[in-house]
């Protein structure tokens, strides 16, 4: 017994120094041609200098490693174990009757705490530091109207103030509502409407608040609005209309990326947009990507197991590691494809986010038996 606990603790030891290494250098990559794409999106705006775009590229780090996660388990556990074999240390245990299953126990509770880990704490920083980067790079990397933020059940809406002199930048807030009905000639509204004119250089030119306002084509109706001017004098209650390249599915598109929520803050998230009549689908999605990380990341230590535990004196051993690199890309294919069927309704939610857990899982698992058992 002291004998197992004692290579099991090993074996994981040597598990997560590899798993952390392969994440590390994983994620350095795939930031460094993530701050490359900055630079080249930078190059034709002089506002945007090289201090903006590494604090971009610095504040996307968390997601990127949240992403590179599933996958540097894999590769890491494919290393340790690859080099654990080689070394004739796990022939050697295996030999003296002690089982796959069991010490591979460490190597599965390893990664079992890197996915809770990455679902209970990666996630609420990676949310707040990608929102920050999206807003930073909305602000200086692109020229789109957009949502900027939802908070309290208030949505805020930036758009370019074409039509109007001076031209300058229009932010909107107000909750937004469900339309109902085509005879009420709007797809999108909002109530308790404030909206403020701001010039180029981003001085108010004038305050504007309705009590409701309708998304038309090409145009914001705004019912009863009252304008205050930037000497502070209202004018009397009228129904304006103001000029925009916003639509409502431009709207419902831009709405907060599931990627800059975090997992505790989601199922609010879901319910403010099930109240106001959108899709929450991709949200839900994503909720259940994070609710199924911790298995994933526990499959991914198994399926590196399956894939590099052969006798390096069999031969092959090469070609095993190849197919499960493969194996992993496979998975990641799968969750691409699951996710795509998932959004557009023809596959439930939960089977969607776990499909490539469960798949990974039982393919796993298969291979265990047939090496340690077949």
């Amino acid at each position: 017994m002291m004998a197992a606990t004692t290579l099991t603790l090993y074996v994981a030891r040597r598990f997560l120094s590899a798993t952390l290494a392969m994440l590390a250098g994983l994620t350095l990559l795939v930031a460094l041609f993530d701050f490359i794409e900055l630079l080249r999106r930078a190059a034709n705006r002089p506002e945007a200098g090289f201090a903006l775009v590494a604090q971009i590229a610095g504040l996307r780090l968390p997601y990127v490693g949240l992403q590179i996660l599933p996958f540097a388990i894999l590769l890491g556990g494919l290393l340790a174990f690859w080099r654990l074999t080689r070394s004739s240390e796990l022939v050697v245990a295996r030999a003296a009757g002690i089982s796959a299953w069991g010490f591979l126990s460490g190597p599965v509770l390893v990664a079992l705490a890197f996915g809770l880990l990455g679902t209970l704490a990666i996630s609420p920083l990676s949310s707040a530091m990608l929102a920050r980067a999206e807003r930073l790079d909305y602000a200086y990397l692109r020229a789109q109207a957009g949502i900027t933020a939802i908070a309290g059940g208030r949505l805020w809406l930036r758009q370019a103030d074409r039509g109007l002199e001076p031209q300058g930048v229009a932010i909107l807030s107000g909750r937004p509502v469900a339309e109902r009905g085509p005879a009420r000639g709007a797809a999108f509204a909002m109530t308790d409407v404030s909206l403020w004119r701001l010039s180029a250089q981003d001085r108010p030119l004038a305050r504007i608040e309705a009590p409701r306002a309708r998304l038309l084509p090409g145009r914001w109706i705004l019912e009863g609005a009252v304008t205050f001017r930037a000497d502070h004098s209202a004018g009397p209650p009228q129904e304006l209309s103001f000029p925009t390249d916003l639509t409502p599915n431009r709207i419902e598109d831009s709405f907060a990326s599931p990627d800059t929520l975090s997992f505790w803050a989601l199922p609010g998230f879901i319910a403010i947009l099930e109240e106001a009549g959108f899709s929450a689908v991709r949200h839900r999605l994503h909720f259940q990507s994070l609710l199924a990380l911790p298995a994933l990341a526990s499959t991914m230590a198994l399926l590196s197991a399956g894939f590099s535990m052969r006798s390096s004196r069999r031969g092959g051993t090469a070609q095993m590691v190849a197919a499960g690199v493969a194996a992993g890309f496979a998975l990641f294919v799968l969750d691409k494809i699951s996710g795509e069927f998932g959004e557009a309704g023809t596959l439930p939610v939960q089977l969607a986010a776990w499909a490539p857990s469960m798949a990974g899982l039982l393919l796993a698992l298969a291979l265990l038996l047939h090496l340690e058992d077949g």
